[in-house]
């Protein structure tokens, strides 16, 4: 069996984080999903579960963080085009999404950042090797 990264979330509302987070571009597997959690697909081996607070926290080992008003992770998704880039993030604005800062551009990696309704961070970024300095 292949290596997986399974993301784990809460979130308040469900169905809103998960019209937000298929704006983005993940697809949902009905599979792994109910009305507490839902799984959403990034690719093959990656996978978010956003979940409510109350399945969350049967998980959680200590009290669930503000993520609103502080930063918990950052998240990163590479992408294979500027283009793409912007247009994750121009879907994700138009679901309700925020930015919180302007476009950073390194030379060899462009990036954007995205938070959902909750504040967590997704950093979706451009990176070309070949203007790796």
């Amino acid at each position: 069996m292949a290596k997986q990264v399974f993301i784990n979330l809460a979130v308040k509302d469900l169905e809103k984080s998960m019209s937000l987070y298929t704006a983005m571009g993940f697809t949902n597997n009905p599979r792994f999903s109910d009305e507490t959690a839902k799984c959403m697909v990034w690719s093959e081996n990656i996978f978010v579960m956003i979940m409510t607070h109350e399945k969350f926290a049967t998980f959680a080992t200590k009290p669930l963080a503000d993520t609103k008003a502080g930063l918990a992770a950052l998240f990163s998704l590479s992408v294979s085009s500027i283009d793409e880039m912007d247009s994750i993030v121009t879907s994700a604005l138009a679901a309700g999404g925020t930015e919180p800062s302007p476009m950073k551009d390194y030379g060899f990696m462009q990036q954007r950042t995205v938070e959902d309704f909750d504040g967590h961070t997704w950093e979706i970024f451009f990176m070309d090797m070949t203007q790796f300095p």
